[in-house]
């Protein structure tokens, strides 16, 4: 009996957490919206660069921590209220913590995290930046076991959207 319910709570748990995660899938392959996703394999395959330079090998330090990271951007206001609508909906069951909030010219950032195994580590940032008219709301999520001040680096290698509003999450946080 006692294995039945562990597999059942197992099971429940499993389906909570994909089921979530799921959500921002379905973005991947619609009309008026760019995704970008990366997965913990590209992040081990990035990691293996020989590198040189210092800033770059922060880079390489940092894609080793990193499971996934997906990005959605579109400039569609109907894409836009579907986009802000899933990330309300993960935004209540998640658990985050919200990190940052700022609202300037019609364009708004939410930027949350969940906090690692050290209070210096985040294991997921999650980031919706809703535009002001005629400019591009991004949801991002990514996650892993990372140093939030190391995600300037990725944001600058990557050129992300919405990574002018990282980097100024990651100077605020210490």
């Amino acid at each position: 009996m006692k294995k039945a319910i562990l597999t059942l709570v197992l099971l429940f748990v499993t389906n909570v957490f994909f089921g979530q995660q799921s959500l921002f899938d379905k973005f991947e392959d619609q009309d008026n919206v760019t995704a970008v996703i990366v997965n913990q394999k590209m992040f081990q395959l990035m990691s293996k660069m020989k590198v040189d330079d210092k800033e770059t090998q922060q880079y390489v330090n940092l894609i080793k921590k990193l499971d996934n990271l997906k990005v959605f951007v579109t400039n569609n206001s109907g894409k836009a209220g579907e986009m802000k609508s899933v990330a309300d909906k993960y935004l209540k069951s998640a658990n985050l913590e919200e990190l940052m909030r700022v609202n300037q010219g019609g364009k708004s950032v939410k930027i949350y995290v969940r906090s690692g195994s050290k209070d210096t580590l985040v294991k997921e940032l999650f980031m919706f930046v809703e535009g002001a008219p005629k400019e591009q709301t991004v949801l991002l999520s990514l996650t892993g076991e990372f140093d939030l001040n190391d995600i300037s680096v990725l944001t600058d290698k990557m050129n992300l959207p919405g990574g002018d509003d990282l980097k100024k999450a990651s100077k605020g946080k210490k």
